[in-house]
């Protein structure tokens, strides 16, 4: 079956928000958050005995294996006996440090069959990161492999260490042998029933400001991750799925793993690098028809240009957009050269996706526009005091805590949680509703510029930088100004062939007034090789602010 194979019409968002209700959810899993429930079972068991394709792994050379249900289900079980002997139980955390790999997606499960709790770490993480990620978590064992061993040297705090070896490296003293150990274990291991408040994951946030903060995830987290790859995705059977975000994130956990794999559907994990070249090649090679990502690395494909797009174009049917706004020549770029629609989805990971455009639902797409709330969330825009403001009036984007039946986020690990009050989840970043009912992402609440009385969003500013050929990549900040309260500044990554002249920066701020409007362009420019991002991609802008801020007060 083609991408241009019939299917049913989507369902109109209005019905589909009408027509909500959290025990349809329920009934579409095999267990039940009341009385019992299973990560593993949700994932991986229930769809043993069909035969059906789990996994598509490609190593970083290039091989590709692929694993069915059934042989995941082996490996956790395993995975879980191992855990077992060496003393974790229900509610334990255990931590993995590892490449996207077939090992990364059993240990997961394996951890989630014996009902512990499993804490992602990204390979890029650096022994500071690590240590207080464990310090949080309080995990009690973490699966690494020997490339990424020697992080764990050293630490005040570190839990008990297995890791993957291979064939002429040398194991710790101390450590387990993942691969011996799970090799002799038992094949039989049965799940251990949890409830839907029980955790199954722990989680960080970013930490762009300040330390991490501990996110507990509960099991019936599972409803809200189902119902996105659903009506968000519009994940179908026919569909070769791959969601590029790495598992040690948010993105890439919940929905590169989690996601597809309680729909029944096989997920595709690249253990390489991202480059646009790979990325085409594993979309071609493979036949990839629905693709998942962030903006910064769509931006990476149409930098590599037109001849690279098309091998590709017409092949994709759907493409999914997270983790920063979709700037709208990306939308653009990505119709004219991929023959694709791609749609912006926001959340956190406190929250998973909770404003999407939905492929799975029919409602109005707007370029710019984050969407609308997912079924079985009810946002609000709230003002400084409060309050619930109407379309047009920007405020701070929140989720209704007593009308979002599937809202599983109740606070941080063991911290208080400000942003929990009143009744409702307050996100932090800046919106606005149109007046059909959709919301415009502005900023940041610390992003947002006031500029000689004006309020402007950054990402308006840097969509329009965008359009231009000379800018592949640009910031946007609020630099203080004794005129004008601030003033807008813009740091751009220059596409190949362009220099930064006086004459670019003028070119470029008479772009943005005519595109935008008059107080709303860069009054400085600073052209630059490379942003700063968190390792997921998220663009620093707090950095820049700061350096900024410094440079003033050594003027």
């Amino acid at each position: 079956m083609t991408k241009q194979s019939a299917v049913s019409q989507p369902a109109l968002y209005e019905n589909a928000v009408a027509q909500f209700r959290i025990e349809n959810v329920i009934a579409l899993l095999d267990g039940d958050p009341a009385t019992g429930l299973n990560a593993c079972i949700e994932c991986c068991d229930r769809y043993v005995g069909e035969n059906r394709l789990a996994l598509r792994a490609i190593v970083a050379d290039g091989t590709l294996t692929e694993y069915t249900f059934e042989q995941l289900r082996d490996l956790s079980a395993r995975i879980g006996n191992m855990l077992k002997a060496h003393g974790i139980g229900a509610g334990d955390c255990v931590a993995g440090l590892l490449p996207r790999t077939v090992d990364l997606v059993a240990t997961i499960l394996g951890v989630w069959r014996i009902g512990a709790v499993y804490q992602p770490l990204f390979t890029a993480f650096g022994p500071k990161a690590i240590e207080h990620r464990f310090k949080t978590s309080g995990a009690k064992l973490v699966v690494t492999n020997s490339a990424n061993r020697p992080k764990l040297e050293g630490m005040e705090v570190c839990p008990q260490i297995a890791t993957i070896i291979t064939e002429g490296e040398t194991l710790l003293p101390g450590d387990i042998d993942f691969r011996a150990e799970v090799a002799a274990a038992s094949s039989d291991c049965a799940p251990v029933m949890r409830k839907g408040d029980d955790l199954f994951m722990m989680m960080s946030t970013s930490g762009t400001a300040g330390l991490p903060k501990g996110v507990p995830v509960p099991l019936r987290a599972l409803l809200a991750f189902g119902v996105y790859m659903r009506d968000a995705v519009d994940l179908r059977p026919d569909d070769v799925f791959w969601n590029i975000a790495d598992p040690g994130w948010a993105y890439g956990l919940y929905y590169a793993i989690t996601g597809p794999l309680m729909l029944g559907m096989a997920t595709t994990l690249y253990e390489g690098g991202f480059t646009a070249e790979s990325t085409y090649d594993i979309i071609e090679r493979l036949g990839v028809t629905s693709l998942a990502g962030s903006p910064t690395a769509y931006r990476s494909l149409m930098a590599a240009g037109l001849e690279a797009a098309q091998r590709i174009k017409g092949k994709l049917r759907v493409v999914s957009s997270a983790g920063e706004p979709l700037n709208p020549e990306v939308i653009r770029w990505f119709e004219a050269n991929l023959a694709v629609p791609i749609h912006d989805h926001y959340g956190q990971t406190e929250l998973g996706m909770v404003v999407n455009n939905h492929r799975g639902l029919k409602h109005p797409v707007r370029h710019g526009s984050a969407g609308y709330a997912m079924p079985g969330y009810r946002v609000a825009v709230l003002d400084d005091n409060g309050n619930e403001v109407g379309p047009n009036r920007p405020g701070i984007l929140a989720v209704d805590i007593n009308n979002s039946p599937l809202l599983w986020f109740t606070g941080y690990y063991q911290q208080e949680t400000p942003a929990i009050a009143g009744g409702y989840y307050r996100t932090g970043d800046t919106v606005e509703f149109e007046p059909d009912g959709s919301i415009s992402f502005i900023g940041r609440a610390d992003d947002v510029i006031t500029s000689s009385g004006y309020r402007i969003g950054p990402f308006d500013v840097e969509s329009a930088l965008l359009e231009h050929a000379a800018v592949t990549e640009v910031a946007v900040i609020g630099v203080p100004d004794p005129q004008r309260t601030e003033i807008v500044k813009a740091f751009v990554v220059l596409a190949p062939g362009f220099e930064g002249t006086p004459e670019l920066t003028e070119e470029l701020a008479q772009h943005v007034k005519k595109r935008l409007s008059a107080h709303a362009y860069p009054r400085a420019i600073d052209f630059v090789a490379e942003l700063p991002k968190t390792p997921s991609g998220k663009i620093q802008r707090f950095l820049l602010r700061k350096a900024e801020i410094e440079k003033l007060a050594q003027a």
